[in-house]
């Protein structure tokens, strides 16, 4: 089993950046992938980027060039450096790891709001 902790957002001007962080419970080295979602009001849950244990990145079209993905082995981390913010951005942010079995890991989510 994994425990999954976001950390990080809050509230942003437009342009302005924020690094979301996610813990797991145990380390992450064999992980197949892990991932950032969002989700926000009345749309349906997307991808916005996610990371393989082989360090293939997969970025959603609508975030590239602005968000970047990344991990930390040894502080089984991983994160989601976010800049130039819009208001479009704004969603609960979730963190996701999937398991070589399938087994898929969700975290409580972490809000960022994009407004002046």
């Amino acid at each position: 089993q994994v425990q999954l902790v976001e950390s990080g957002g809050g509230l942003v001007q437009p342009g302005g950046s924020l690094r979301l962080s996610c813990a797991a419970s145990r380390s992450i080295f064999s992980i197949y992938a892990m991932g950032w979602y969002r989700q926000a009001p009345g749309k349906q849950r997307e991808l916005v980027a996610a990371l393989t244990s082989g360090s293939r990145t997969n970025v959603a079209d609508s975030v590239k060039g602005r968000f970047t993905i990344s991990r930390d082995n040894a502080k089984n981390t991983v994160y989601l450096q976010m800049n130039s913010l819009k208001s479009e951005d704004t969603a609960v942010y979730y963190c996701n790891a999937h398991l070589v079995d399938g087994t898929v890991y969700w975290g409580q989510g972490t809000q960022v709001t994009v407004s002046s």
